[in-house]
């Protein structure tokens, strides 16, 4: 079935848009974070140097306005797949980003549009030493982080924090899963999607030698996690590090979708079902619009995109495509390219 659904894939992909894929450049810097408010509006957050950056679009990512310095921040974590994390609330924008220490600090943005530092995430201190992140909201007040922790057993570990009141205090550390083979991957990004109670953290796991992705769901808004399940049917055995967290949605139906790296292979799955081979590449992404996947990922230095009726679009250069609807029919994608953030807006 896998082999099967990897051909159609390919062939998929020999579908490529005849005209070049219209891109805008929004600002120097690196590593972007996506959101949404509920007025549709977009937000992105980005480093450059010790700097935290912020820029939004008013129009459904037709343009971007000039970037703001929310923050300096002395060590700012912002490569190789790490970097600031931003989620909307109903009442402004919140950022989260990690210093060299391992320490995560909290940012807000209110409805005038000024930004404060609120406070540090976690609750003990110097615990997040890869800086790998996320951040989720449910467009109202709650929020939950995500990152990597090492305090206890001096190995990584998958913790999280809830904020009930839009990100000015965050509430006692939770562990959201400790392998029993002494440590989850360390080098993967981990993530992090909230629908009502319902709170989906997705990570690389480090198992008998398989780096092989799991999904983890609490019911209670963060509380408490349930047993963590393996995505799909086979095992990366690798003893490396592949630098890849994957992807993570919720659909209309409240089920979570999943994209993900094995080898050099893009995956799509939900829990419990058998992974669907997409195409070659890394650093993938998806969004769900009208309970319809839209995928992207970066293969030999360009990025696809994979629409809902099969056609695959490479629109322009870069790695880490990012991606967020911005209507029923539209999808906007950020990526990064040689220190710089692009994006595209795609019709569906």
């Amino acid at each position: 079935m896998i082999k099967g659904s990897f051909f159609i894939a390919v062939l998929l992909l020999l579908i490529i848009s005849g005209s070049a894929q219209e891109k805008t450049v929004i600002a120097a810097g690196q590593m972007p974070s996506i959101t949404k408010d509920s007025h549709q509006n977009i937000h992105v957050v980005y480093g450059s140097g010790d700097s935290i950056l912020y820029t939004f679009s008013n129009d459904k990512g037709a343009s971007f306005a000039a970037s703001q310095l929310i923050s300096i921040l002395p060590g700012l974590v912002d490569y190789a797949t790490r970097g600031p994390q931003i989620a909307a609330t109903n009442n402004g924008v919140v950022v989260i980003a990690v210093n060299k220490q391992g320490n995560i600090f909290s940012y807000i943005k209110n409805t005038a549009g000024k930004w404060t530092k609120a406070s540090k995430v976690n609750d003990t201190d110097t615990t997040n030493k890869e800086g790998f992140l996320g951040l989720s909201s449910d467009s109202e007040h709650t929020l939950f982080a995500i990152w990597l922790d090492v305090r206890g057993t001096h190995h990584n570990q998958v913790y999280g924090a809830r904020s009930v009141d839009g990100g000015k205090s965050w509430q006692k550390n939770v562990l959201i899963y400790a392998s029993p083979d002494g440590h989850v991957c360390e080098c993967c990004k981990p993530s992090v999607a909230i629908q009502g109670n319902n709170v989906f953290v997705m990570f690389r796991n480090w198992l008998q030698g398989n780096r092989d992705l799991y999904l983890v769901q609490s019911t209670n808004g963060g509380q408490t996690f349930g047993n963590a399940q393996k995505l799909g049917n086979g095992n990366w055995q690798l003893n490396a590090c592949p630098m890849d967290g994957g992807g993570l949605a919720i659909n209309d139906k409240g089920v979570a979708e999943t994209v993900w790296r094995r080898e050099n292979t893009i995956y799509a799955c939900e829990p419990g079902k058998a992974e669907i081979a997409l195409g070659i590449g890394k650093g993938c992404s998806i969004a769900t619009v009208n309970n319809k996947n839209v995928y992207a990922w970066s293969a030999g230095g360009n990025i696809t995109c994979l629409l809902p009726d099969g056609t695959a679009k490479v629109i322009g250069k870069g790695a880490l495509p990012l991606l967020k609807s911005v209507s029923n029919d539209a999808v906007v994608c950020i990526w990064e390219n040689n220190k710089q953030i692009e994006s595209s807006v795609l019709h569906l």
